[in-house]
């Protein structure tokens, strides 16, 4: 028996809410079918997913098979609904997907620009993290990315857009900011620092040695924002993002600190709707981030 996607979407949703009858409502099938299809599941692998009867629990077993069924779960309806996309799309259909810090600050005019320069044009804009910008890339779940750093992918062209200096991020009365001398590394061993994901890309050992030490990492941007505001919290971010940030926190250069994040744009050169995307590519590479 093959695995099919929507066993493995029975399985999370089981998982997810330790609930046969729950997870039956979710999926609108009858308890027992969902019942039916574990066991199906289950007897193809050779293994328990799920520790005794309850469905509450995973064994070892079921939480290895859960991350992955649901990262193939996920995957599946995207490219369904990109292929869905694709077959509405008249007029064409443009992909982007940009880290948070870039995105925020291209989408509004590029999304006027294209619908302006091409009625009925289909536009399907998201946000995330440098490694599922590529993987979004790599697996024509998008035409055209922006990430953070130059990372070779076949059949990707790939062109630096543009790079700009780290410097701290804190609340705008924390004492690092409000000081008439800016801040240096060495200072972040002595306050609450949070690292995050872009802090990988600083190469200083001095930073090193800050990383090393730190004992909190938040990789989603708007909560790392949101635990900067409280005023208790700093973090490092490139000077982009305080063009996002809201006025209660402050952006602040190092005296110390020379590392600058590359910032690259990567274009599928097999893209469905070729002109649209160089159009579209042109227009992200004429802007200027400063």
């Amino acid at each position: 028996m093959a695995i099919k996607v929507e066993m493995l979407r029975c399985f999370c949703t089981v998982a997810q809410t330790g609930n046969l009858g729950e997870a039956a409502d979710r999926l609108g099938r009858t308890q027992s079918a969902v019942s039916m299809t574990l066991k199906q599941l289950e007897d193809h692998l050779g293994k328990k997913l799920f520790e005794g009867e309850r469905k509450n629990a995973l064994s070892p077993m079921g939480k290895q098979v859960f991350d992955l069924a649901l990262k193939q779960v996920r995957e599946f309806d995207q490219t369904v609904q990109s292929i869905e996309a694709a077959a509405k799309a008249e007029h064409g259909l443009i992909r982007v997907v940009s880290v948070p810090s870039v995105g925020a600050l291209v989408f509004p005019a590029l999304l006027d620009h294209m619908t302006t320069r091409f009625p009925g044009l289909k536009i399907e804009l998201r946000d995330a993290d440098t490694q599922q910008v590529l993987d979004a890339i790599a697996g024509d779940k998008a035409d055209i990315g922006i990430a953070s750093g130059e990372h070779p992918l076949n059949g990707v062209r790939t062109v630096p857009l543009f790079e700009d200096r780290f410097g701290l991020v804190a609340a705008s009365d924390h004492p690092l900011i409000t000081r008439a001398e800016p801040p240096k590394i060495s200072d972040l061993l002595a306050t609450r620092f949070v690292r995050n994901a872009l802090c990988d890309f600083i190469q200083s050992p001095d930073f090193k040695d800050v990383l090393e030490s730190s004992e909190i990492a938040i990789h989603n941007t708007h909560s790392l924002i949101t635990m900067v505001r409280t005023g208790q919290w700093a973090t490092v971010l490139p000077q982009t993002v305080a063009q996002v940030i809201p006025d209660s926190t402050a952006f602040r250069p190092f005296a110390d600190l020379p590392d600058k994040r590359q910032v690259y744009l990567y274009i599928r050169e097999r893209a469905r709707f070729r002109d649209l995307t160089e159009a579209c590519s042109s227009f992200i590479l004429s802007q200027t981030f400063e």
